[in-house]
């Protein structure tokens, strides 16, 4: 993994994560090199120092995308809100939830994002899933080359515990699959994104509830074909999306984007070792957030409860699991119990990200076009897609 700030790994996470994305590398090291004396104090003083250096970058690249639209130079625009949109949504999930000036920087990125998309003229559609009385706030991408009339397999994309539905679109995921001839729908659920900043929507264990709001979103639609909707999610999505399959028999196939077997037991470890690798600063306070808990006993309480232990049996539909070899917060081992425990599913399939191939750390962060191509690929082959 690229290592810019010598011994942070949270940090580092950060800087591959908005790389992935497609921030400029120039970018961010005329912000960030004066950042590595502070990298190393990983408190709530050096992750506010990143929340200045990287909003302000957003605030200095939007500034030139708003000249650009002035000029009528729309594409060279909506890219710069998109590079902008990065660094502003990356500052953001770096802070604790109580820090004042975050709701504004995630309110602009929402702002950047929508001016990427429209001038950009992405095929990307915000949408609205309804969910107990209220909706979930999603992106459908269409597949690309539908004649009209055509159904098309569509994936359900949820998040992981501190990623957003913008981050995954901009990760180029749904873009792999569109080409492939598969439709995207993301979505910010219960604990994420809109649906937690906007909404307080808190996270729960059962997850097949808001996926089932998503299956029965899109079967509402005549561009999806209703008998080929699969999901897939990444980091705690290796627990979201096999959970949502075992309880949502019309998932037509799972993709577990990082395994994640037994979340709890990995939050009794990262508790117990001062040393662990995390994704986020202040991160018991951003799973408090996430799950609406104010102790990190209330947290182990309810970690207890999301395990993939006893429930796999009843996963019926193909799944693939892919991890990186290097992952250095969820072992390889869990990717390997996840799909030992799937003995009812017709295919089970582990892709594993070695250290001479590369994407070997989590989620494949350090070499996102890597586990993109091979999850594209495989999803495209099981639900019916096309590879060429």
């Amino acid at each position: 993994m690229f290592e810019y700030f010598e011994g942070n790994y949270t940090w580092n996470m950060a800087v591959n994560l908005a790389l992935a994305m497609g921030a400029s590398i120039g970018d961010l090291d005329d912000v960030s090199r004066p950042l590595r004396r502070v990298a190393a104090q990983n408190d709530d003083h050096a992750a506010e120092t990143l929340f200045a250096a990287w909003s302000g970058l957003g605030d200095k690249v939007r500034g030139m995308a708003e000249r650009d639209e002035a000029a009528g130079r729309l594409l060279s625009a909506g890219e710069k809100y998109r590079r902008a949109a990065i660094y502003y949504v990356q500052a953001e999930r770096m802070q604790q939830p109580a820090f004042g000036p975050r709701q504004q920087a995630y309110d602009t990125m929402l702002r950047c994002f929508r001016k990427y998309i429209q001038l950009s003229r992405r095929s990307c559609e915000r949408v609205e899933v309804p969910y107990k009385g209220t909706t979930l706030p999603a992106f459908f991408v269409p597949a690309t080359g539908l004649a009209k009339g055509e159904q098309a397999p569509c994936m359900v994309h949820f998040d992981g515990l501190d990623v957003l539905k913008e981050i995954i679109y901009m990760l180029g995921m749904p873009d792999a699959f569109a080409a492939r001839g598969v439709s995207t729908l993301i979505v910010d659920h219960p604990g994420v994104g809109e649906a937690l900043r906007l909404k307080d929507l808190k996270y729960f264990p059962e997850v097949e509830v808001p996926a089932a709001a998503a299956v029965d979103y899109l079967r509402t639609r005549s561009d999806v074909d209703p008998d080929r909707i699969g999901i897939i999610a990444l980091s705690l999505g290796g627990y979201l999306a096999p959970r949502a399959a075992a309880f949502e028999p019309r998932f037509a196939c799972c993709v577990a984007w990082g395994a994640n077997y037994d979340w709890g037991a990995i939050q009794r470890a990262r508790h117990a070792d001062p040393n662990s690798s995390l994704p986020v600063p202040h991160y018991w306070d951003h799973v408090g957030w996430v799950f609406g808990k104010a102790s990190v006993e209330e947290i182990m309480e309810i970690s207890h409860k999301i395990t993939l232990r006893g429930v796999l049996d009843r996963i019926r539909c193909p799944i693939l699991v892919a991890h990186g070899e290097n992952d250095r917060q969820i072992p390889l081992s869990a990717a390997k119990q996840t799909l030992a425990e799937c003995v009812n599913s017709p295919r089970r399939d582990l892709h594993v990200h070695t250290l001479a191939e590369g994407g070997a750390e989590h989620c494949s962060i350090d070499n996102v076009p890597l586990t993109r191509e091979a999850i594209a690929d495989w999803v495209a082959e099981v639900l019916g897609g096309h590879t060429a």
